[in-house]
């Protein structure tokens, strides 16, 4: 007899540490897994909006504030300098932004005269001023026209009528490129000079008073602004869904149970007899008999 040999036979740890084919295709897959999450988040990361470097931002009129961007507004530097501070606006609820920033809107300065702020700006490259404007109350066009310059000599924005772009109580931002190269102020094909800031002005007008609501600078171009405010009647869509959801739901209201006098009721003045009129009558007649009696004796 034979005896098998038993190197031709597979050792019990051989047929335990050699996997089996099939797994592989589920290793593999259980590896793509996390390949496939990475490629996602790049996706996103590359699809997320920068911003630019923002090197001002005031909420005009009124305190800090924080948008949904992420930029910082400072408390407006013109308090008890000059102009006017008003939160007139308030009263409203301000169209095209979420309700975290409507305070923007809300707060403005005006003057009854040309107005300005000192922006520094000291290094070469592109920027954007952004203006922000809200008309609060004025409720019609052409009452409240002014214009906005740069350094007294760019005309940047003529004939701004908020209420005529806008309606009442809607967000309106403005964005002006500009570049600053050397001692030079570039805007459009115009150029001046430049000494280390810029002055936005407000012009006065013969149609009421100029006014702003916020204001800030970035060193980018437009590519590097937040994403501009939506059209007026998607976010008028937008704004009336907000209302709904923030209308409280009211609580089913229970019958009310008939409630009991407390004591007899009052009699009705107007059912009463009416022989009560007659009375005054009866008595003038029992008054007027015994005079006529006495005149006749006499």
């Amino acid at each position: 007899n034979k005896i098998p040999e038993r190197h031709n036979r597979p050792s019990p740890l051989a047929l335990q540490t050699s996997p089996p084919h099939h797994n592989h295709p589920i290793m593999f897959a259980s590896s793509a897994v996390p390949l496939f999450l990475a490629l996602c988040i790049l996706h996103l990361c590359d699809s997320t909006h920068s911003l630019g470097d923002v090197i001002y931002a005031i909420n005009a009129g009124g305190e800090e504030h924080v948008d949904v961007h992420g930029i910082h507004y400072k408390r407006d530097p013109l308090f008890g300098k000059t102009g006017t501070a008003s939160d007139y606006g308030k009263l409203l609820v301000i169209g095209r932004v979420p309700k975290s920033d409507h305070i923007l809107y809300q707060t403005e300065r005006y003057h009854t005269a040309t107005f300005g702020y000192d922006i520094p700006v000291n290094k070469d490259g592109n920027y954007v001023l952004v203006l922000k404007f809200s008309e609060v109350y004025f409720d019609s066009p052409g009452r409240k026209v002014f214009d906005v310059t740069l350094n007294g000599q760019h005309a940047v924005i003529t004939g701004l009528d908020i209420y005529n772009r806008v309606g009442r109580g809607v967000a309106h931002d403005e964005r002006i490129p500009f570049v600053i190269k050397g001692n030079k102020l570039f805007v459009g094909n115009d150029e001046s000079t430049h000494d280390g800031k810029i002055k936005v002005e407000f012009i006065k007008g013969y149609r009421d008073n100029p006014k702003i609501n916020a204001i800030y600078v970035i060193r980018g171009t437009e590519k590097d602004l937040p994403p501009d405010l939506p059209p007026i009647e998607e976010a008028e869509e937008e704004q009336e869904e907000e209302l709904e959801t923030d209308v409280p739901v009211e609580a089913p209201r229970t019958p009310q149970q008939p409630r009991r006098p407390s004591g007899p009721r009052s009699p009705n003045p107007y059912t009463s007899d009416d022989s009560s009129a007659l009375l005054p009558i009866f008595v003038a007649i029992g008054a007027f008999i015994p005079l006529l009696f006495c005149l006749c004796k006499l």
